[in-house]
């Protein structure tokens, strides 16, 4: 286990567990959070030890970033016409968001976020231009031509890199828990290390006396994603449109309701469409985008926050390599509602290969009947016959409570909208 942790360890001791178990919580919590594994021989299972108080559990908190680096930081942004804010997966952590929010609220400097910087500031701004959700050729990569800028909160390597450093191009000021990893394509001019949270108070503290950058042509950018990515949140074609299926759910969840997504083409058009106004309450995975995860993922939000709309979004695929979850989760009582998005195929492949002008083999099947499979684990199933009773059918079911599963029919066939004309047309799509 030990590749694939932040610390793998066997007890070969009993005495010695209470100390192990304070060292394994406070490796997993410290940046970045992350799994530990502890292997329990039986021998040592079996040894009986006196009680004993557990060892107290020390917390290390991160360096503040230096006041020479933060000032150097300060004069750039002040400098920068068109300075760019740039959220990722790092800066999703709720001691940020505060930070993050006022910054916004301060300088007034737009900012575009990674899938998984999604809700780390709030969507509610002006300022906010939209969600990088591919590598390239994605609407919102203008943007990132237009800055001479980029404040590049929480990167990780981890992700899609949501832009690519060139000699010549924009400066990047790296703000981060760690060292950025310099290589050909991301080097940063200065490094902003720390706690982010702190070291987006110190900045906002420094820039309150205002920046003088222009906005406009970030602004012609956001409005063109608009344009382009919500055309169809209102069409009441059957099969449903992704644009809808986004639009609707975003009307149905409150502020503090947690979407969980497995992976595939649904999760691009809710990366880059639904709004999240609070951290983690929009969960995926950039990374390795593992297909499956979505609903073990929803289970394990709904266990620990009862009092919260979970929604766990899967498309046919992805649910059927992890559907005898269903089961658990109506033997744990959980309040959880299950959207399928049914195309009988896996669709970003079949994307992905109509992209590379590869021919379309392999990649349809059948499915079993969605509502009867829910009821066989004691769920309540539903399907979605027309687009206009989808919000009905999908809000009826967090009053109701308990697990809910609805099977609804997707049409994908304007994913082309996720690429910009330029892209398409090398592609040699019209």
């Amino acid at each position: 286990m030990k590749p694939v942790t932040k610390m793998a360890k066997a007890v070969v001791d009993a005495t010695a567990i209470p100390s192990i178990i304070s060292d394994a919580f406070r490796v997993a919590e410290a940046e970045r959070p992350g799994a530990v594994h502890l292997e329990l021989p039986e021998d040592v299972a079996a040894e009986m030890v006196p009680d004993e108080q557990p060892v107290p559990r020390s917390r290390a908190r991160l360096p503040q970033c230096p006041k020479a680096s933060l000032d150097e930081a300060a004069e750039l942004i002040r400098a920068a016409k068109h300075p760019l804010l740039v959220v990722g997966a790092g800066a999703n952590r709720r001691p940020v968001f505060e930070a993050l929010d006022d910054f916004v609220r301060t300088t007034r400097i737009p900012f575009v976020t990674t899938q998984m910087g999604k809700g780390a500031v709030g969507g509610s701004h002006d300022e906010y231009l939209g969600t990088a959700a591919l590598s390239e050729g994605d609407y919102i990569h203008k943007a990132f031509r237009q800055a001479d800028l980029i404040i590049n909160a929480g990167h990780d390597v981890v992700e899609k890199p949501p832009f690519i450093m060139q000699p010549g191009g924009p400066k990047v000021i790296h703000v981060n828990f760690s060292q950025a990893e310099i290589d050909e394509v991301y080097f940063p001019q200065v490094e902003l290390l720390g706690e982010i949270g702190a070291t987006f108070v110190s900045l906002t503290d420094r820039l309150r006396d205002g920046c003088r950058h222009d906005p406009s042509p970030f602004f012609a950018v956001r409005d063109e994603v608009a344009a382009k990515v919500s055309a169809g949140e209102d069409d009441d074609r059957f099969p449903m449109l992704p644009q809808r299926i986004v639009a609707d759910v975003r009307r149905v969840m409150p502020s503090d309701g947690i979407v969980s997504l497995d992976n595939g083409m649904y999760k691009i058009w809710f990366a880059r469409s639904y709004r999240a106004r609070h951290p983690n309450t929009l969960l995926l995975d950039n990374a390795l985008a593992t297909m499956g995860a979505g609903l073990p993922q929803a289970m394990a939000a709904a266990m620990m926050h009862r009092d919260r709309r979970v929604l766990a979004v899967a498309g046919d695929g992805g649910f059927m390599m992890n559907s005898q979850e269903m089961e658990t989760a109506t033997r744990l009582g959980l309040n959880l509602v299950v959207l399928i998005l049914r195309d009988d195929s896996y669709g970003m492949i079949r994307w992905k290969q109509a992209a590379g002008d590869f021919p379309d083999w392999g990649l349809t099947y059948g499915n079993p009947d969605f509502v009867a499979y829910a009821q066989s684990y004691g769920a309540t199933g539903h399907r979605v016959a027309d687009a206009a009773s989808f919000r009905t059918i999908l809000n009826s079911a967090f009053e109701a409570g308990g697990v809910h599963l609805i099977d609804t029919p997707i049409d994908y066939s304007q994913n082309n909208r996720l690429l910009t004309r330029e892209l398409r047309e090398m592609q040699g799509e019209n």
